[in-house]
């Protein structure tokens, strides 16, 4: 496994396309599942500059399975061509608490509500949950693909064999 540097994950997670997408409201976490077969989520998430925080509720399935291995991989991208995709690997920290967390309530910022749609969501949200468990990753890899200036590492490596042809022609 690829090991970065600190200062190498805040550089990728630092970059335009980077931060755009760690904007966005929703991405794919995956995670081992307790019976050991992967599984990927849908979830909402905050990012709060150093790690992304995601909440759930505290009877979630997900969280046994965090408990007994923490390590997750996550995806953020767009819908358009070219994708911009932001692939981030890290170690979650799990933190219940009463209420509802800040994040819970601000990451819904770019997913589309009217007004009164988001005063009913949040009415409905206070009265459903008494608690949530906050799940922070701690990013321990990044990887920025843009198709401008990276490329997902197949694809470079098939680039560069077919320069590596063209110029022995």
């Amino acid at each position: 496994m690829t090991t970065m540097t600190q200062s190498e994950i805040t550089e990728v997670l630092n970059r335009p396309y980077s931060k755009e997408l760690l904007h966005r409201d929703m991405l794919r976490m995956a995670y081992v599942a307790k019976d050991g077969t992967p599984r990927a989520v849908p979830i909402a998430h905050a990012w709060n500059g150093a790690q992304i925080v995601l909440c759930t509720s505290k009877n979630a399935p997900k969280l046994h399975a965090l408990r007994a291995n923490p390590v997750v991989a996550l995806t953020i991208d767009t819908e358009v061509h070219p994708p911009k995709i932001l692939l981030i690997r890290g170690t979650v920290e799990l933190d219940e608490v009463d209420g509802i967390p800040d994040e819970y309530l601000q990451m819904n910022g770019t997913y589309e509500m009217t007004a009164e749609q988001r005063v009913e969501w949040e009415r409905e949200v206070r009265s459903l949950y008494d608690g949530m468990v906050r799940i922070v990753v701690t990013p321990t890899w990044a990887k920025l693909i843009d198709f401008e200036t990276t490329l997902p590492s197949a694809v470079q490596e098939l680039v560069e064999r077919r320069s590596a042809r063209q110029e022995a022609v």
